[in-house]
């Protein structure tokens, strides 16, 4: 069997989303003054750290935020992360008297018009039957949009999500559930979370409660995230090979690595696709596995059809 595992190169590749080093290009649209005022405070936050910092890290920067012991700015920096990568899937209405605002329910058809659903659902349906389980690191709804509710599920098949369904027949009274047969582990957690439930859209990443892991050194995950983690253990324990699309192996990184290691020991063959070869990092991990590098389609697309067919 066949595990797919993603990270932010996956997003960038499909939706044009920011790689960690990316996130603080502030590219979001305020709405109203509250928003405006926050993106302010942190953009000066950010700019007096790189002055300080010229060379360092987006995630040193989240790090010494989130260690400062100002709730404000700890907020701000987890509202801005989870809000930037929502940023392309949010549209507004004129209801009630006033524009409001959503994220895209993962069953709207409106999610199609929106940069990278299509590639995503395309690359997914590449790896075909042989694909086993989902695992990504990675906050977004990329992947949610690419199955809809009848092609995944979060480790429990016929799930129930909180919220509307999808426009614009919202009827509330029908629960969405998941009832697809394909896993989906999300380490790092996702702006439709937060600690107490699972929502049909990516709401938390307006209000800055989403359940996620900041990108920081060392980073570990929340007991909330347990069961992911465990989701992910049984993907890559149950496959043969595993197919791993824009991960960086970076070393701040030893919690997912050391996940990698174990989960995967006895895999045979990995496939890396990246704009760089990571073979080198891969066999750190895996060293009797037979690694191989592709660059990302539509480049490499010849040589990863013919690696999953194999």
């Amino acid at each position: 069997m066949l595990a797919l595992f993603i990270g932010a190169g996956f997003s960038k590749w499909a939706g044009g989303l920011p790689l960690g080093s990316q996130l603080f290009d502030f590219a979001i649209e305020p709405f109203g003054e509250r928003e405006a005022r926050r993106l302010e405070r942190l953009m000066h936050e950010k700019q007096k750290w790189d002055d300080e910092n010229p060379v360092g890290l987006a995630e040193q920067f989240i790090a010494k935020v989130l260690s400062s012991g100002h709730d404000r700015d700890k907020k701000n920096v987890c509202w801005y992360i989870a809000r930037r990568l929502s940023e392309p899937f949010i549209w507004q209405e004129w209801q009630g008297g006033r524009v409001r605002r959503h994220v895209i329910m993962i069953d709207e058809n409106r999610k199609w018009d929106r940069q990278g659903v299509h590639l995503a659902a395309g690359f997914i349906v590449q790896c075909g039957m042989r694909l086993s389980g989902i695992v990504t690191l990675n906050y977004d709804l990329i992947v949610e949009y690419a199955l809809g509710s009848k092609g995944f599920n979060y480790g429990i098949r016929g799930e129930i999500l909180q919220g509307r369904g999808p426009y614009p027949v919202s009827v509330w009274q029908n629960s969405v559930r998941l009832t697809g047969p394909l896993p989906f582990a999300k380490l790092h957690g996702s702006i439709s979370w937060d600690v107490s439930a699972k929502y049909t859209d990516g709401r938390r990443g307006l209000g800055g409660d989403a359940l996620i892991v900041a990108p920081t050194p060392n980073k570990r995950p929340p007991p909330e995230l347990r069961s992911q983690w465990r989701l992910s253990e049984k993907i890559l324990r149950g496959a043969r090979r595993i197919l791993i699309f824009g991960f960086a192996f970076n070393d701040y990184d030893q919690a997912v690595l050391e996940h990698l290691r174990s989960a995967g020991q006895h895999v045979e063959e990995i496939g890396i696709i990246d704009l760089v070869s990571r073979t080198e990092d891969a066999k750190e991990l895996w060293p009797t596995a037979n690694v191989q590098w592709f660059p990302p389609p539509p480049e490499g697309h010849t040589a990863i059809s013919a690696w999953i067919g194999e």
